[in-house]
């Protein structure tokens, strides 16, 4: 069973940073391509971003290109989302899944996810 534990959320302040952490078990982790998604209040899904399986290429959203870098430890069955310069509107539920054929596309999430405020 797929199992995606988030963690590292919280509340910070415009211009601040987080490092989102998701823990991966249940599947082959290191055979996937892996995207982050979230869901801001009142909002559907948006597509973050995503890293092919060895961790060689990323795609980012526009809205967060520049800020955000994703990355992944293999043998640790790990999937990274360092945020920088956050704004109000990154405030969100965070979400990692697995990802789809398209750079976009991704697995419907089923975890819990973990919240980014964004507020002063």
């Amino acid at each position: 069973e797929v199992q995606l534990v988030e963690s590292g959320g919280g509340l910070v302040q415009p211009g601040g940073s987080l490092r989102l952490s998701c823990a991966a078990s249940g599947f082959a982790f290191r055979d996937y391509g892996m995207s982050w998604v979230r869901q801001a209040p009142g909002k559907g899904l948006e597509w973050v971003s995503r890293v092919t399986s060895a961790g060689l290429s990323a795609y980012y959203a526009d809205s967060v290109k520049g800020r955000f870098t994703i990355s992944r430890d293999n043998a640790k069955g790990t999937l990274y989302l360092q945020m920088y310069n956050l704004k109000p509107e990154d405030t969100a539920m965070y979400y990692c899944t697995i990802a789809g054929r398209a750079y976009n596309e991704y697995d419907t999430p089923r975890s819990r996810g973990t919240q980014v405020t964004v507020s002063s």
